[in-house]
């Protein structure tokens, strides 16, 4: 139904953006969802790191027993 995005889309929403928000927020706004999506690859490396890392401890108290 829906192709991908080229340019002429990317260049339209970034107008619209522009007019919502103006020229002096728009850095603002792409730097907090900067943070925002590096807290979330954090956040979710986090969950994956301590994941693994009960999946390794109950795999050795079975080899143990």
């Amino acid at each position: 139904m829906f192709g991908p995005i080229g340019w002429p889309e990317i260049i339209g929403i970034l107008i619209i953006a522009l007019l919502l928000f103006g020229a002096k927020r728009l850095p603002e706004i792409g730097r907090s969802m900067g943070k925002a999506i590096r807290e979330f690859k954090k956040s979710f490396k986090d969950v994956t790191d301590e994941l693994d890392n009960d999946e390794l401890s109950s795999s050795e108290e079975k080899e143990k027993k």
